[in-house]
């Protein structure tokens, strides 16, 4: 059956192919022997997983075949893996899946689960990008379906783990809210992955979150899910690696399978599932595969591993184990296997080439349109909707004490007060960080919400920022609305591909058929006081405008907080959108805008229907034409003060364009103001390169009015230091003034 001359005249997908008619023609004539297999695994669950396995493997040939003939545009197969299809069949269809990318057979098993559905149908048109595919519209050939819980996602590095994790505490927490979720209450969630990916430390993230759960006796119905080939693309797991590091894992119950023989593999892989479902504890299934033609079709394995070794793993085959199995059985003959593997072939090349004719996105405006949904109406009502005025009176000490009769006050208060209004409103809103329940946070901003709205609602975290953002993604699969803190800028440069890969992404890569809605509230910027270092004042923002579909908010003023976060619940609510908030920490306790305590950088607390609309700007001095100061956060009070020095002292008077929005940055608003002064001066408390100020500067250029003296005031590209030096990387009113000046020389 083996050849290893043909091995290196074959391309291996040919080889594997061969083999496998062969073995069914060596046990037609006697040659190999049948095998009826060890292991309780009835004749039905044998076949139809053997039918899931032989469609898997077709539509892996088809995407060689079709790919050289450019109908196809995915290799990443999951030849060696079919094994994955006895998960499909112990978990349900409502069972949330986050899978690894060689999952075919588990996805064709899990189809099994709804009526109507047509696996290689729907697997053809997203290998063709087709717009009908249903798991993204064709923008990526992704495992999903809206229907069978398959949430798609594009991780190749464990980067959805996270997600899964808060998924299966998302499941958990409901019946401590009284939240409705979408899924049954003893629902597992499965989350597949490959053995070099463990390495990851995202994948780390996960496993100590879900460690760190168990030990508090909190449940976390997690299935996690080592499909184990001993490669990574090429470099090899060491052996014994993934079972010595994982079996001995506090607080995560090892269990493990063989995926190379169903009847063997069977009872492991419904045990891990029932252990999972019925303790509600996270579980490691240690899931024995094989890789088979290669990590992807451009991959020629021959170039670094040597022929007997690819010889040893094809012989391993799943295939091969289940056809003797079958045959052993006296199920199916190896005439009849034969007839329908190749009926599979053609079913699977002809459906390949129906796919390749149907419509593909072919304009900008379908490609991104469930990226960034935005329904202006349906968000403003929403924003302005009001928590009921017996709670907000109860939850506030009485109608004399709510905050909008209050006298005027800073930010970190007017968050604090939106914070409370939220709660009332979105009963299943949670808020959740680090520090954030007793303690209030690092600024006080959430004092008093654990106290009012109890553990369940307002709960701190470990302290990871990755798993900080995972949970509030698995959170928002769920129906929540999470609204987790990130206790500074800096810290979520460590997560920030939870955001950028995972989170901004689902609704793009599902075609809006997944939603996983947050407010992420981040306490950054600089100009802190006896307090610093670059990690406590970061003024990097760059990370966070380049995330596609993010929306990016920064008050520089209470109420304008407190309107901003209403907005923010909203556009997160209605549209699936996932928003941040940039809180400017040296804002918080900001009460006086020019002298001490004049007090006129407290506002009042804006009635609760009240809302900013999104990405408006706010306008200081309208009338003024001689300069335009664009700017946003610190800079605004800072170009008040400059530009009150400047009418003092040079007679110059300065409108002050506050952009509040940072992403999307309203480049028409920009133009506006631009074109009625005379010169436009940018404030840009960030670094240079990156920064707001190029996009200013870019949509002055752009829209063409730029015809007028422009310049940027920026940060310094270097890290902010410890003590006063940091004053030294930062504009003040000093250099805002000065530059206005040679502006307007």
């Amino acid at each position: 059956m083996s050849n290893p001359g043909r091995a290196r005249q074959l391309n291996r997908a040919e080889i594997v192919d061969a083999r496998f008619l062969e073995c069914l023609d060596a046990l037609e004539s006697g040659a190999l022997d049948a095998s009826v297999g060890d292991g309780a695994i009835s004749d039905l669950d044998l076949l139809e997983l053997f039918e899931s396995q032989l469609i898997s493997r077709q539509l892996d040939l088809m995407a060689r075949v079709k790919r050289g003939e450019n109908k196809v545009f995915y290799t990443i197969g999951s030849s060696g893996h079919e094994g994955n299809a006895m998960l499909g069949r112990a978990t349900r269809a409502t069972d949330p899946a986050f899978l690894h990318y060689r999952s075919g057979a588990f996805v064709a098993e899990r189809y099994r689960k709804r009526d109507g559905a047509d696996f290689i149908e729907d697997t053809c048109l997203s290998f063709a990008a087709a717009a009908d595919d249903p798991a993204s519209g064709g923008r990526h050939k992704v495992w999903g379906h809206p229907e069978l819980w398959i949430l798609p996602q594009t991780s190749t590095i464990a980067s959805h783990l996270p997600k899964a994790v808060g998924t299966a505490l998302a499941i958990a927490h409901a019946k401590r809210i009284d939240h409705d979720i979408a899924v049954p209450e003893d629902s597992i969630v499965v989350c597949s992955f490959g053995d070099a990916s463990v390495n990851h430390a995202t994948a780390q993230s996960a496993f100590n979150t879900a460690a760190w759960t168990a030990h508090q006796s909190l449940p976390l119905p997690i299935l996690f899910v080592c499909e184990d080939n001993r490669l990574g693309i090429s470099v090899p797991t060491p052996s014994h690696w993934t079972a010595r590091s994982m079996a001995a894992r506090y607080g995560l119950e090892y269990i493990h399978a063989d995926g190379l023989d169903l009847a063997a593999g069977f009872e492991p892989v419904q045990r891990a599932v029932e252990t999972c479902r019925t303790r509600r504890r996270p579980v490691f299934l240690h899931l024995n595969t094989t890789r088979l033609l290669g990590h992807a079709g451009t991959d020629f394995e021959i170039e670094y591993r040597a022929p007997a070794e690819l010889e040893r793993d094809e012989l391993q085959d799943p295939l091969l184990v289940s056809a003797r199995s079958v045959v052993g059985r006296g199920l199916l003959g190896p005439a009849r296997i034969r007839e329908r593997y190749e009926q599979l072939r053609a079913q699977c090349l002809e459906q390949a080439d129906r796919a390749d004719g149907r419509p593909r996105l072919t304009t900008v405006e379908d490609v991104i349109r469930p990226l960034a949904l935005f329904s202006p109406a349906e968000v403003a009502r929403e924003a302005e909707r009001t928590p009921a005025g017996s709670a907000r009176a109860e939850a506030f000490g009485g109608e004399a004490r709510l905050p909008e009769r209050d006298a005027p006050k800073h930010m970190a208060v007017q968050i604090n007060r939106a914070l409370h209004d939220l709660l009332l409103k979105y009963p299943e809103s949670l808020v959740f960080g680090e520090d954030v329940a007793r303690k209030g946070g690092v600024y006080t901003v959430t004092k008093g919400l654990n106290r009012q709205f109890g553990n369940a609602r307002v709960f701190n975290t470990l302290l990871d920022e990755t798993t900080i953002l995972g949970l509030a993604q698995g959170y928002g699969n769920m129906g929540y609305l999470p609204i987790p803190e990130i206790q500074y800028l800096a810290y979520f440069h460590n997560a920030c591909d939870q955001i950028r890969g995972e989170a901004c992404s689902l609704q793009y890569f599902s075609n809006d058929t997944y939603r996983n809605p947050m407010l992420v509230r981040i306490a950054g910027l600089g100009y802190q006081k006896g307090f610093g270092g670059h990690f406590h004042n970061d003024n990097s923002i760059t990370a966070l405008r380049d995330i596609p579909g993010l929306v990016v908010g920064c008050p520089s003023r209470g109420d304008d907080a407190a309107m901003m976060l209403r907005t923010l619940a909203a556009l997160a609510t209605v549209d699936g959108r996932v928003t941040t908030i940039l809180e400017p920490i040296a804002l918080y306790m900001t009460k006086d805008l020019y002298d001490k305590d004049d007090g006129l950088w407290s506002f009042d607390y804006p009635a609760p229907d009240q809302c900013l609309e999104p990405w408006q700007p706010r306008i200081y001095n309208e009338p003024a034409t001689d300069l335009l100061i664009v700017t946003f956060g610190n800079g605004v009070p800072m170009a008040l003060r400059a530009a009150r020095e400047l009418e003092k002292t040079d007679g110059v008077k300065a409108r002050i364009l506050d952009l509040r929005w940072l992403k999307p940055l309203n480049t028409e608003a920009i133009a506006e103001h631009a074109a009625a002064c005379d010169a436009v001066l940018v404030l840009d408390e960030g670094r240079p390169d990156g920064g707001i100020g190029e996009a200013v500067i870019t949509a002055l250029v752009e829209d063409g009015v730029a015809n007028r003296p422009v310049k940027r005031v920026t940060g310094v590209d270097c890290y902010i230091p410890l003590g006063d030096a940091a004053k030294l990387m930062l504009p003040d009113e000093a250099s805002v003034a000065d530059a206005a000046r040679v502006l307007l020389k």
